[in-house]
């Protein structure tokens, strides 16, 4: 679905619940456009998060980050 066709889906709903109140058009259109950006919005932000963290993940595996250093294997010898 287009943006230009969920921006109408939105706006009838907001009209059908709104009881069909004549001559609220252009209201329930810049309402639904506003909902709709805000979704879009929301997905951009969740998009860049998960690529972010992805990218944290793979750069802390290729540096070793995150490990404790200088103890690779070996054991403490006790006398």
């Amino acid at each position: 679905m287009n943006l230009h066709d969920e921006i109408a889906k939105v706006a009838h709903e907001l009209y059908e619940k709104s009881g069909r109140v004549p001559g609220r058009d252009l209201d329930n259109w810049l309402e639904a456009e506003k909902i709709v950006m805000a979704r879009y919005e929301g997905q951009k932000a969740k998009g860049r998060r998960q690529k972010t963290e992805g990218n944290k993940k793979y750069a802390a595996k290729k540096t070793g980050a995150g490990r404790a250093t200088g103890t690779k294997g070996k054991t403490k010898k006790t006398k």
